[in-house]
């Protein structure tokens, strides 16, 4: 026997072990549920990876909705194209960032106004994906109360999956989360004096 022979008789009996495992697990998976999403982290792409959900999700022929905190004043290409499709709903708190108000009373009677269409999204059994974008700056803030945001979210029809994004995520997020993925920034071209860029970053 060859080297090769060797090798890709190696690499064979390595992914039967892998497929083996794959499928049982795959069996083991009984349980049929709305999913909490959580995207966390200092790296880039966590909405980016929230509006690539949606996009799936309206593929599938999904109601969805969306609402997104902080950003707003300038039109994001998610914005451009999921506001107008029929199978979307989408809110936009439309203040800017924080360091842009510098008004905290402000900006936490938008939060709350913007929180309220999303309560309506989580009661709706027939909204099958919310996305709430950024929500996390909303309670590291305390322009939301933690604990009615948390119940929302448990108390949401039990089939609907709920989207959320933004950095430093509540420890009572992601302990009542299915998934929780965290980005890691380990470079990033603001830091290199180079303009956002449409279609990249909004």
């Amino acid at each position: 026997m060859t080297n090769a022979d060797e090798r890709n008789a190696r690499h064979k009996r390595a992914m039967q072990r892998k497929k083996e495992y794959i499928d049982s697990k795959i069996a083991q998976a009984d349980q049929d549920k709305g999913l909490l999403v959580v995207l966390t982290g200092n790296g880039k792409g966590k909405s980016s990876s929230a509006f690539g959900m949606l996009a799936r999700s309206v593929g599938h022929g999904l109601r969805c909705g969306v609402v997104q905190f902080i950003k707003g004043q300038w039109k994001t290409g998610e914005q451009l194209l999921f506001s107008q499709h029929p199978q979307v709903e989408f809110h936009v708190m439309a203040t800017g960032f924080t360091w842009e108000t510098q008004d905290r009373e402000a900006d936490i009677e938008a939060a709350q106004r913007t929180w309220a269409e999303a309560e309506k999204l989580l009661a709706d059994a027939d909204t099958d994906v919310v996305i709430l974008d950024e929500l996390t700056y909303m309670l590291t803030y305390g322009y939301l109360d933690k604990e009615q945001v948390i119940e929302c979210l448990r108390n949401r029809p039990s089939m609907q999956h709920v989207v959320i994004t933004g950095r430093n995520a509540a420890s009572e997020l992601l302990d009542i989360a299915d998934t929780v993925s965290e980005l890691k920034e380990t470079k990033h071209p603001f830091y290199e004096g180079i303009q956002a860029q449409k279609g990249i970053d909004f």
